[in-house]
């Protein structure tokens, strides 16, 4: 008698986390990008949903290829968010002189900021180009 609830919540956990992709769960900071090298842990881990669940092990992938959760971020590029904020005054602007100084120390890149411009609201065309949805 005491099996029942025990095998219920069981079921329900495995089912619940096959039918989740396992890059998109466990890291859905890297939504959004569009290529790179593939994470072997997460290959694997769908690859198992796969082998134990075919539909929603398929699904798995297409939602890690679909979302780029795949994807290992490329680290040359990579600055953490905190970091970036140090650049954003209290008035919500980016001062150009203090992300310069960021992006040299963290990514030793030199790129000329002095005279960058934020724009307020990036256009549908600029969205799409990067491969993210345009907001509503």
């Amino acid at each position: 008698m005491r099996m029942k609830p025990v095998a219920c919540a069981l079921l329900t956990v495995v089912l619940t986390s096959q039918l989740a992709a396992c890059g998109t769960v466990f890291y859905p900071e890297r939504r959004g990008q569009i290529s790179g090298q593939i994470d072997s842990g997460v290959a694997v881990l769908n690859g198992i949903g796969l082998l134990f669940y075919l539909v929603p092990g398929v699904i798995a992938f297409a939602v890690d290829f679909a979302t780029g959760a795949i994807y290992l971020p490329d680290s040359r590029y990579s600055v953490a968010p905190e970091k970036l904020n140090n650049a954003v005054g209290a008035d919500g602007q980016v001062d150009p002189l203090k992300l310069k100084a960021i992006l040299q120390q963290e990514l030793d890149l030199d790129l000329p900021l002095e005279h960058a411009q934020q724009m307020d609201r990036p256009g549908a065309a600029q969205l799409t180009a990067l491969g993210m949805p345009p907001r509503a």
